[in-house]
């Protein structure tokens, strides 16, 4: 039965062809992020760390978090 609705070969080329498309941008994009997200943290660390707005590691990983997005935005306009 399974063999019916799973021809042999047809997931693994799935899996590759799925892999080849989605994780080499996301990839890059976590790539440029660290980088951005250095030079964002080196200039915000004091605003940061004082406690002024949100907690230090939520603003922290909120700032990566858009880092990346901002890579994957210079991926898609580049």
């Amino acid at each position: 039965m399974s063999a019916l609705f799973f021809p042999s070969g047809m997931l693994l080329q799935d899996l590759v062809f799925g892999a080849g498309i989605y994780f080499p941008p996301l990839f890059k994009a976590v790539f440029i992020g660290v980088f951005v997200w250095m030079a964002a943290h080196r200039l915000l660390r004091d605003w940061i760390y004082s406690g002024e707005i949100w907690h230090p590691t939520l603003m922290d990983l909120s700032l990566f978090a858009l880092s990346v997005c901002f890579g994957l935005l210079l991926l898609a306009i580049w």
